[in-house]
């Protein structure tokens, strides 16, 4: 599977992470649907993808813009691209499937998440994680043990403003300290993280893809802006 990157730009002195498709990956597991044969990449499709709404009908697509400021618009959103994408499955359930979104034990890390995260903390490289998010995804990194290696989460609900506004990106460059210039991004969305190249960060890309098949593309992303030893 290939991974993705940037080429490399001025030497970085911190490190912003997307989320969902960079850092962790949405889990599906047997029990969300009740004994149905759903297809659950559909389901990980529905409710991650960072810039599509495919499967959303149109009198929402004013509300898409702003899903992830607010958890009542991003429920009504997900719920009706859960009801279009999986049509004859009743409401309760599709319900119970959008309840385990913010679920800390529906989120899977990366395989070199952990190492990535201790990388930097070893170089002394202050690390954020930026996030179009309706919910508090604090407790996953708890979950993980990982939340000592984040040095600011800023995340769209609370911030109001949703990537690729490049200021979400400059007010996580004021968390961590650095700057833009020196910073560098890391997500798996040309469309929303890329937008960190409009506030004077690097950007690296890395595949949304199951954590399986993507095993070490967050040290590689590093190790090209020598932020990390090669894999």
């Amino acid at each position: 599977m290939i991974e993705l990157a940037s080429e490399p730009f001025d030497p970085a002195n911190g490190v912003l992470f997307d989320f969902s498709g960079t850092l962790f990956h949405l889990t599906p597991r047997p029990q969300w649907f009740d004994g149905l044969d759903l297809d659950a990449a559909l389901v990980v499709e529905v409710l991650t993808s960072p810039t599509t709404f495919e499967h959303l009908p149109d009198d929402l697509a004013d509300d898409w813009e702003r899903r992830d400021l607010d958890p009542a618009i991003h429920h009504r959103v997900y719920l009706a691209a859960l009801r279009a994408a999986l049509p004859g499955v009743p409401d309760p359930l599709l319900e119970t499937i959008y309840a385990r979104l913010p679920a800390a034990a529906s989120w899977e890390p990366y395989p070199d998440t952990l190492a990535a995260l201790r990388e930097l903390r070893a170089g002394g490289v202050p690390v954020g994680v930026v996030s179009n998010i309706p919910f508090d995804i604090r407790d996953v990194f708890r979950r993980n043990e990982m939340a000592e290696l984040v040095d600011a989460f800023v995340l769209s609900y609370e911030e109001g403003v949703m990537k690729p506004d490049p200021a979400i990106f400059l007010a996580a460059c004021d968390r961590i300290g650095t700057e833009p210039e020196r910073t560098l991004m890391i997500g798996d969305s040309e469309a929303a993280d890329g937008g960190a190249r409009g506030a004077g960060l690097g950007f690296a890309m890395v595949e949304r893809i199951p954590p399986a098949d993507r095993p070490h593309a967050l040290i590689s992303a590093l190790a090209e802006h020598g932020l990390a030893g090669e894999t």
